[in-house]
């Protein structure tokens, strides 16, 4: 065996490889495909990857929690067990078609999302559902800053909560809705817009409420009674007014 030159040289090499040795272990924990991770993991199928990051986009998680644990509402079910009990044609008729009291603007309804949301991403909606909702790296809903005013909430608000996927980006609309009588999704900005619902107090009911419900398959805003609190509607209140 070869003696070190110098002992300090020695302690320094071990030290340096202790600090490396260090570092491995960091990266093999965080980086991988399928390696676990505070946020979850990367699926091994794409499909349930995709599909956990729609169930957050279409914001199913803002009603069902996240990964579908429930606890928002006593009024909507946890999706942990929906996997092994309905099927693919099953889940697919919910989705694109609705579910709820829509009769009770108080109770939560599910919005009838079939104009809306394709094929592909419904079926990897329920290949997401059929895999146990795991959990997904970055497939989580948009953080709301409470501390930045409350257009800055309304603004996270509005996207954690979907209303981007139909009434698009800053309110702008566009969004196909063939059946409806204006084929398309109202915008939430403009002059038509701002003459309609032209007090706070009528924006909120318009939210609490929904509209076109329970009229499949025109694409229906859902009645959010039960779900958003006093502040996000007032929040999402004082987003809206700052668009054109």
């Amino acid at each position: 065996m070869t003696a070190f030159p110098d002992a300090r040289f020695g302690r320094m090499l071990v030290t340096v490889a202790a600090v490396v040795g260090f570092a491995l272990v960091l990266a093999a924990a965080g980086c991988g495909g399928g390696s676990s991770s505070a946020s979850g993991t990367n699926p091994a199928d794409p499909h349930v990857a995709m599909g956990a990051h729609l169930f957050v986009q279409f914001a199913c998680s803002s009603c069902h929690g996240e990964q579908g644990k429930g606890g928002v509402s006593p009024d909507v079910r946890a999706l942990t067990d929906v996997g092994k009990t309905l099927t693919l044609s099953q889940l697919t008729t919910i989705i694109d078609h609705g579910l709820g009291e829509s009769a009770n603007p108080q109770k939560p309804y599910m919005p009838v999302w079939g104009p809306v949301i394709s094929k592909s991403q419904v079926n990897d909606l329920v290949e997401y559902l059929h895999a146990g909702l795991p959990a997904v790296v970055d497939a989580t809903p948009v953080p709301v800053p409470r501390d930045q005013g409350p257009a800055v909430a309304g603004a996270a608000l509005y996207v954690r909560d979907g209303c981007i996927n139909c009434h698009g980006p800053s309110g702008l609309g566009g969004v196909a809705n063939p059946l409806s009588a204006d084929k398309t999704i109202p915008s939430l900005s403009g002059q038509n817009f701002r003459q309609e619902f032209n007090t706070n107090a009528k924006i909120v009911d318009v939210i609490r409420s929904g509209s076109v419900i329970g009229k499949a398959p025109i694409a229906s805003m859902p009645h959010w009674g039960g779900i958003l609190s006093d502040q996000d509607l007032a929040d999402l209140v004082a987003y809206l007014k700052t668009l054109k």
